[in-house]
């Protein structure tokens, strides 16, 4: 009997200790912990892995000739780049210093104007801390996309029908970039860029007002979600 009731008590102390829900948060805990360890030791991977491609990059364009103004020439690089923030250089590949070059030129001082690639560095770094979202892949594909369309249409706001031409001829040309780091006259989806280019027509006034309205409108509606 003695036996018997030792057991139970145990068995009894043993239901009593027993806790489910402590059980449950300690599981969600410890699942927690995992998952950010892996979150930070992938973003600091992938942002290990962009300033080795920087300094890639950095190496690549660290002979070039200068040309005039803040363009230089490379034999190094296949396609015309914009490369660095605060004092951006144009490189343009060697067999294009004998040949006419404005198109180039003028894209990828829209790139400059706009300060593209310090936005691109600075959705680079967004996009290491958010991996795991697939909506942030989809933005730095979108957004990559959209600096290349925005200084197509300010290079084409002061072109004709023949020059819009000419543009597109140069921008296939040109259609190998594929470096995230550097604004490229090549990059982006060419054959989109280049129906772009041809049927190209200057905003009106109420395109553009419509426009701002319904970025507004989205804007607010995304803000309000978030809060």
């Amino acid at each position: 009997d003695g036996a018997v009731d030792f057991a139970f008590t145990n068995h009894l102390m043993m239901a009593n200790n027993y806790s489910p829900i402590t059980y449950k948060v300690n599981l969600l805990d410890s699942l927690f912990h995992v998952a950010s360890m892996v979150w930070i030791i992938v973003a600091i991977a992938l942002m290990i892995i962009s300033v080795m491609l920087y300094v890639i990059t950095k190496s690549e364009l660290k002979n070039v000739r200068h040309l005039r103004d803040n363009i230089y020439v490379s034999d190094r690089i296949t396609v015309p780049a914009t490369y660095g923030v605060f004092h951006p250089k144009i490189i343009i590949p060697k067999k294009y210093e004998q040949g006419n070059f404005k198109y180039i030129i003028a894209h990828e001082s829209a790139h400059i104007h706009r300060r593209d690639n310090l936005w691109r560095i600075i959705a680079i770094i967004t996009v290491s801390v958010h991996w795991f979202n697939p909506l942030a892949w989809l933005f730095l594909k979108k957004f990559l996309e959209v600096t290349e369309l925005a200084c197509d249409e300010r290079v084409l706001s002061d072109c004709g029908e023949e020059e819009k031409k000419a543009y597109a001829i140069a921008l296939v040309d040109c259609a190998k970039s594929r470096n995230i780091f550097v604004s490229a006259f090549g990059g982006a989806k060419i054959r989109v860029r280049i129906g772009h280019i041809l049927s190209y027509r200057k905003l009106s006034i109420i395109s553009i007002i419509c426009f701002t309205v319904f970025a507004i409108a989205i804007a607010y509606v995304l803000l309000t979600n978030a809060s």
